[in-house]
C-alpha cells in the first residue's frame, strides 16, 4: 500500500483570482469545481483527475486573509536560463505577483508572493530542474529533515533521493513531475497551513486502511471544521497538514 500526492491545495479568499494567476504563471488550464468554491489548475490537455503523472493545483475558498507569517509550505518555478527566469519574473509581476523578503538575502533566485500574499521562488536555471515541467519542487520548512524523509518517505511511493541533516529530497518513483523537498528551518508553526499537499491511494486500496497506517506511522487527526466530508484530515509529525482524498 501507498499515496501518491496529486495536487497542490492553496487556499483563497478569492479561489478564481488566485486560480487564474497560477495558471498564468504556469501555463496550465483552469478548471472550475462543480461546488463554486475551489478552481483546479491542471497541464494543457483534457481534464483527468487525477492525472497519471503531474501533481496539479486546487484553489480553494476560505474566509480568513493570509496572515503575515510565511507559508511552511511553498512552489519554486523552474526555469531554462537567465533570460527566461527575468522574462518570467517581469511576466509574474504583470499578472500581480509582488515582491517578497523572506530574510532570503542575496540569492540566485527571485522571491514573490502571488496576489493573495502565498510566497514562491523563481529558480535561476538548474540542470537537475530541467525535467520537472514548471513546477521544479515543492518545498517545506521544517525542523527535522531526516525524520520527515522517514515519514513522508514511508507514506507516499516517491523516492528519496537525498537526506541530510539540513535537507531530504523526494520525487516520483516514475522520475518525473516536480521534487519534494523538506528544509531545515528555523521557527515553529504559529498559523494554520495556507499551502499543503493533497494525497490520494491507488485504484484497488483501501483509504480508511491508508489512513490508519499513516496514524501508525506517526500522523494525526486534524478538525479543521470540515464536518462529514469524504476526505481526511492529518497531520504529520512536525504538523504539517495534509488530506488523505477518497478515490474518485
Amino acid at each position: 500500500m501507498a499515496l501518491r500526492p496529486v495536487q497542490v491545495n492553496i487556499k483563497a479568499l478569492d479561489h478564481s483570482v488566485v486560480g487564474r494567476f497560477w495558471a498564468q504563471a504556469l501555463g496550465w488550464n483552469v478548471f472550475s469545481g462543480e461546488s463554486g468554491v475551489t478552481t483546479y489548475l491542471w497541464p494543457v490537455g483534457d481534464f483527468v483527475w487525477p492525472d497519471p503523472v503531474a501533481v496539479g493545483i486546487d484553489v480553494v475558498t476560505v474566509p480568513e486573509l493570509k496572515t503575515a507569517t510565511k507559508n511552511r509550505m511553498h512552489i519554486d518555478l523552474a526555469t531554462t536560463s537567465a533570460a527566461h527566469q527575468a522574462e518570467l519574473v517581469a511576466r509574474l509581476r504583470a499578472f500581480g505577483a509582488t515582491p517578497a523578503d523572506v530574510g532570503q538575502g542575496e540569492v540566485p533566485w527571485t522571491v514573490l508572493a502571488d496576489p493573495e500574499g502565498n510566497e514562491f521562488c523563481v529558480l535561476e536555471p538548474r540542470e537537475s530542474y530541467r525535467d520537472t515541467g514548471p513546477i521544479a519542487r515543492m518545498v517545506v520548512d521544517c525542523a527535522d529533515p531526516p525524520a520527515m524523509a522517514r515519514f513522508w518517505g514511508a507514506a507516499m511511493d516517491w523516492t528519496l533521493h537525498e537526506v541530510t541533516d539540513d535537507r531530504a529530497v523526494l520525487r516520483s518513483a516514475k522520475a518525473v513531475g516536480p521534487y519534494l523537498e523538506f528544509l531545515r528551518t528555523p521557527g515553529a508553526k504559529t498559523a494554520p497551513d495556507r499551502v499543503h499537499l493533497d494525497l490520494l491511494p491507488y485504484p484497488g486500496d483501501d483509504k480508511a486502511a491508508e489512513v490508519a497506517r499513516l496514524w501508525a506511522l506517526g500522523a494525526t487527526d486534524l478538525d479543521l471544521g470540515q464536518g462529514d466530508v469524504p476526505w481526511t484530515c492529518l497531520t504529520d509529525p512536525e504538523g504539517h497538514e495534509f488530506c488523505v482524498l477518497a478515490l474518485p
